[in-house]
């Protein structure tokens, strides 16, 4: 079999040039999204700074332009097709950047979402649904970048309380600890340990989910063992997060100095460091009982 023709085709993929139009108009575009937008990512870069349960936003962006960048070689294979459908999301994106003052935090939460209705609508107007395939991954990313306004983290934060104090009581209990749980409050023998929202675990889902979304992309390898990978995020970060709290409690028993402030925040980054790593672990494991593959980044 001759692959010659095949080789020549990735040849001229890869000699592929990009128009110099399309970096004015992309500029151009850019400029303009900048000057709407500009309050707007002022008060989410404030957001990232200060808050803890953001400090991954800084960075959503920097890793989705990134992505798109590396994707550049297979946009401009692409045939751009307008889609007026695209013209409709833009339109509704401007509208919801009008709406109520943003002082507001549910106003200011619309008017965060309305930047991705504006730029995927932009993406699609201009270059069409492949383009947008393309682009899926670094699209996805971005709503991780805006904090979820107060009504929807407060619905999450308490089933995850309950769920992780729970799970802590059932490991403490297994361990032979003596434990009675009342909600989202564990009382022992020595201390009565309350599971509070910073526990809930759903700042460290947040952010596992951007880490491995941007860890799969490059190192994955193969389409399904990615969806395998972001199909664990939830179970592995309750689970984490439950073994958290199970830590705090007998650390607790010992010292109760050991369940709260400096510790406490460095017994979170632990646990989360190992929620990663056995993400990372079950992406090894995959690629070597279901062999290994050149990288393809570009498969999502």
């Amino acid at each position: 079999m001759n692959s010659e023709p095949t080789l020549k085709a990735a040849e001229l993929a890869l000699k592929v040039t990009i128009p110099r139009r399309f970096w004015l108009g992309a500029s151009a575009i850019t400029a303009l999204f900048a000057i709407c937008y500009a309050p707007t990512f002022y008060n989410l870069g404030q957001i990232w700074l200060h808050d803890d349960n953001m400090s991954h936003g800084l960075f959503v962006p920097i890793a989705a332009g990134y992505i798109a960048w590396d994707k550049c070689k297979r946009l401009a294979t692409l045939k751009p097709k307008a889609n007026y459908w695209g013209l409709a999301l833009v339109i509704l994106g401007a509208v919801l950047l009008c709406i109520g003052p943003p002082s507001l935090p549910t106003f200011a939460f619309i008017i965060r979402t309305s930047f991705l209705f504006s730029l995927v609508g932009t993406i699609l107007f201009l270059g069409g649904k492949a383009i947008v395939r393309a682009l899926a991954l670094p699209l996805l990313l971005l709503p991780l970048m805006i904090p979820l306004p107060a009504f929807i983290y407060d619905r999450l934060t308490l089933p995850l309380q309950i769920l992780a104090s729970t799970l802590a009581e059932n490991f403490l209990t297994w361990m032979g600890y003596s434990v009675l749980r009342e909600g989202n409050i564990l009382h022992m023998a020595t201390q009565t340990l309350s599971v509070a929202e910073a526990c809930s675990g759903l700042r460290s889902l947040y952010a596992l989910t951007f880490l491995t979304l941007t860890y799969s992309y490059f190192f994955a390898g193969r389409n399904w063992i990615r969806w395998v990978l972001i199909g664990s995020i939830i179970p592995v970060a309750v689970i984490a997060n439950a073994g958290r709290v199970t830590i705090t409690a007998i650390l607790g028993t010992y010292d109760q100095a050991l369940t709260q402030g400096t510790y406490h925040e460095m017994l979170g980054w632990v646990v989360f460091v190992i929620a990663f790593c056995i993400l990372f672990g079950l992406n090894q494991i995959l690629k070597k009982s279901f062999g290994r593959s050149d990288f393809q980044g570009a498969a999502i």
